[in-house]
């Protein structure tokens, strides 16, 4: 009777001993750490690997260090020249210190995404649609910076902010390709007007030119009669300077002058 007691109890003993050591005996992964706390005061960050904690005395909060991917609802946005927008966007964090993570913040999850969401809004709403539209990656570090030094209390680290969406409506998109459509045009008619322009200054070049040398201009002359005489489809009435009839009269006149 004694030695079933006996036997009973140590039953009892090992038994007990190994819900202990099942509740006492925790693992935690690589990418995990553990606040423990003592009588409800911290006392460490433990991990990885095999960890001990006490049943009753000790409580341990599991911390993964892992970036996490947030994505950012879409958030009504009124940028500076008064244009309503959707914008959403994906915030890229990681916890750095896991005690302040469990102990500054209620649930810095939760914290993390309500002040991406109000974030987002101030810094877009500073800014005109064009700029939105033209410097985003601006736009995504001015957001990644204000979050990171506001979350630092945190212990958690916003490594990325990456805004995906902007979205407008019918009106206004039709508005911005209106406004891109005048601008080819400008650009169009600027290009076009350079062209002449320089066409402009080649031509008073070349009539300067011209105007130094009148051999030059009378070989040009005689270019154009050519280019013309090449054409016998109509008849052309071409008029022929009195400098170079004269010239061509007087030397027709010494010729003969000297046969004689």
């Amino acid at each position: 009777m004694i030695i079933d007691i006996l036997n009973f109890g140590l039953g009892g003993a090992i038994l007990l001993l190994a819900i202990l050591a099942a509740t006492a005996l925790r693992v935690l992964r690589e990418y995990e750490r553990g606040v423990v706390f003592l009588l409800g005061r911290f006392w460490k960050v433990k991990g990885p690997g095999l960890v001990v904690v006490i049943p009753g005395i000790q409580q341990m909060v599991r911390v993964d260090l892992r970036v996490v991917t947030m994505d950012v609802e879409p958030q009504d946005v009124i940028s500076r020249d008064n244009v309503s927008v959707k914008v959403n966007a994906v915030v890229f964090f990681r916890v750095v210190d896991p005690e302040k993570a469990i102990i500054q913040v209620e649930n810095y999850l939760v914290a993390t995404g309500q002040l991406a969401q109000t974030t987002l809004r101030v810094v877009l709403g500073k800014h005109e649609l064009d700029e939105m539209l033209a410097e985003r990656e601006r736009l995504n570090l001015d957001v990644q910076q204000i979050l990171d030094a506001q979350t630092d209390a945190w212990g958690v680290k916003v490594t990325n902010v990456e805004i995906k969406h902007i979205d407008l409506n019918e009106s206004m998109v039709r508005a911005i390709a209106r406004q891109a459509e005048a601008e080819r045009e400008r650009r169009a008619k600027v290009i076009h007007a350079d062209g002449e322009k320089q066409a402009a200054v080649a031509l008073l070049e070349a009539a300067q030119m011209l105007a130094r040398q009148p051999e030059a201009m009378q070989l040009r002359y005689l270019q154009t009669m050519t280019q013309v005489a090449g054409d016998r489809s109509s008849t052309i009435v071409f008029p022929l300077p009195m400098d170079l009839l004269g010239r061509l009269l007087g030397k027709e006149v010494g010729g003969k002058e000297g046969h004689g």
